[in-house]
């Protein structure tokens, strides 16, 4: 049903091409995983179906793509928005309106749909995503995870042939992973076609059909999920792949906690307008610590690091910080937050300057260094803004790390990188606690916390509903499996996980 018929394309100056030479058929009704190294061209495979690329990207394309052995390229894009639907990793960049209601009806809009089928179309879509409660809300007041519900919910009402996916899940917790999973199997069902491009692979476990590797450019593996899953752990690791199994992956990183105490939190609430969306917070940590923030989405978590480094002003309670009474000003000294996204924080014109800006007395060599760290130091002469995703994100670790301040907070930080990038940002961190530093990460990624936390920090309900440390015992480890399978468990979730002690 989809062809890509010897498919290469080169974005403007680009020295080597993006995309090489790709033979692909995807089958009707068939979910098709797109995995590889960040920069391998999962993405552009997507841009090039949609019409993106040359439409909006720009680029040479040679080739072609097929959709029922008629051309999409040179095709309108009014035409392909009939066929392939696509939802990005930033729901952000695809909203054209200020209200869920409004965005999940937008496309069918413009499709010319009568006004009573289109209740019930937009009715229909929020229903199947299950997020009837997202109905009339601000998309500015929604959480990174549910404006990527919408997004999707969004496409889902234009009822495409094809759904291209670029990271669905980064941003979700697990209850809305579960969803998303479900989503794509149902769609499945109908007959629907589904390529996504992604990083966290568990979820695909019970609906992907085929997964295809690519590096350099080119698709230079393809396996079924049973061939995937037969895959030795240390082979899938080698080619920079998550895993499709969470029952693998268990905390051990040993606690560098000094026993100094670096903040502490009492009676503290914080609100959102008149609302009071967290109370009651008393929160003791360590220099050395590196505490997991979890829970489900629009809980606060993004709310409460914000009001922890002084970003946030609506809030009551006492906050010390190496055992001074610390305000908001004294908070934003002695805290630096990556947000989740990281576009609200670049703003020098190359890579190395960013590291240095807004910090003094930043040192050439301590650049260099963070940024060989992250992989990052062939791209210090780069605009922030040309950088992907994922390498937008490592940027705002590296401003972080070289920022001197005691303590750091990060929201989210392995959205869109892939196995490699994590473990890079994940042994940053590591380093960094290492040095005394108190490290905050708020984070839906299973695999991330077992590399890299100490200690886990559960909200809901309004407050804190967890806390406790990873110490490396059978029941520290099966605690944070309890709370990521706490409202369903998931396909693929902790497969095989084996009963009893581990």
């Amino acid at each position: 049903m989809l062809r890509y018929d010897d498919v290469s394309c080169t974005y403007g100056e680009a020295d080597r091409p993006s995309v090489q030479n790709v033979d692909l058929s995807i089958g009707e009704g068939r979910c098709v995983l797109l995995c590889g190294r960040s920069g391998c061209g999962k993405t552009s495979l997507l841009r090039i179906c949609n019409g993106l690329i040359p439409n909006f990207y720009g680029g040479r394309i040679t080739g072609n793509v097929l959709y029922r052995d008629k051309s999409l390229l040179g095709m309108p894009v009014s035409d392909i928005v009939g066929i392939a639907g696509t939802v990005f990793q930033d729901p952000k960049t695809q909203f054209f309106t200020t209200d869920a209601t409004s965005e999940v009806a937008f496309g069918v809009e413009n499709l010319a749909v009568e006004e009573e089928k289109l209740r019930g179309v937009v009715d229909g879509a929020f229903r199947a995503m299950n997020i009837e409660a997202l109905k009339e809300r601000s998309v500015f007041t929604l959480s990174g995870g549910e404006k990527q519900q919408v997004a999707i919910a969004s496409i889902y009402a234009m009822n495409p042939a094809i759904y291209l996916l670029d990271e669905p899940s980064s941003n979700l917790d697990h209850d809305a992973i579960g969803k998303l999973a479900h989503i794509i199997g149902r769609l499945k069902s109908e007959g629907k076609t589904v390529v996504l491009a992604e990083h966290r692979l568990y979820y695909l476990r019970d609906v992907v059909d085929d997964i295809c590797y690519l590096d350099g450019g080119r698709v230079v593996r393809r396996w079924t999920t049973g061939e995937f899953l037969a895959m030795r752990a240390g082979e899938r690791r080698s080619l920079g792949l998550r895993t499709m199994n969470l029952a693998e992956e268990s905390p051990r990183v040993q606690r560098t906690a000094s026993g100094a105490e670096c903040l502490r939190l009492e009676g503290v609430a914080v609100f959102y307008g008149k609302r009071p969306v967290l109370e009651g917070i008393d929160l003791r940590a360590e220099k050395g610590e590196c505490v997991g923030i979890v829970g489900k989405n629009g809980v606060g978590k993004s709310l409460f690091v914000r009001a922890l480094t002084g970003l946030h002003g609506d809030c009551r309670g006492t906050f010390t910080v190496n055992g001074r009474a610390a305000g908001r000003r004294e908070r934003l000294k002695r805290a630096y937050l990556v947000m989740q996204d990281v576009g609200y924080q670049l703003f020098a014109d190359s890579v190395e300057e960013e590291c240095r800006f807004g910090l003094g007395g930043v040192s050439d060599k301590a650049v260099a260094e963070v940024l060989r760290r992250l992989n990052l130091h062939g791209e210090r002469k780069k605009h922030p803004n040309t950088l992907s995703a994922g390498q937008k994100q490592r940027l705002a670790v590296a401003v972080g790390d070289v920022s001197g301040k005691d303590i750091l907070v990060f929201d989210e930080p392995t959205s869109g990188q892939d196995y490699e990038s994590m473990l890079l940002v994940s042994g940053l961190i590591g380093e960094q606690c290492g040095k005394g530093k108190l490290i905050f990460v708020v984070t839906h990624d299973y695999e991330f916390i077992c590399e890299t936390c100490t200690r886990i920090v559960h909200f809901g309900e309004g407050g804190i509903k967890d806390d406790f440390t990873l110490d490396g015992k059978a029941s520290g480890r099966r605690k944070p499996r309890e709370i990521f399978m706490e409202e369903e468990r998931l396909p693929g979730m902790f497969a095989d996980e084996p009963d009893g002690n581990d």
